[in-house]
């Protein structure tokens, strides 16, 4: 039987949850997890960003390429031009 990675987070209740938190507690202090917690934030605000901005290119550069092929055709030999 194949697994995903992280395929068993779907099947985590409330008990669970809370086990790992007291975990994390225990491990970090009750005085580290507000920084802990803004650092995943800000990590995961620019995983999202670079995320958008990647998704931007890939789209940019797929109207680019469809743009440029469309003006080939156009300005291909034995066409007419449309600006005679």
């Amino acid at each position: 039987m194949h697994h995903t990675p992280l395929a068993f987070i779907g099947s985590l209740g409330g008990q669970e949850i809370i086990v790992i938190f007291l975990i994390v507690l225990l491990l970090f202090g009750a005085k580290k997890l507000p920084e802990l917690a803004r650092g995943i934030g800000k990590s995961m605000g620019e995983f999202k960003k670079a995320r958008d901005d990647f998704e931007r290119e890939i789209t940019r550069g797929e109207t680019d390429a469809h743009s440029d092929k469309e003006v080939r055709i156009k300005d291909a030999p034995g066409k007419e031009s449309k600006e005679s």
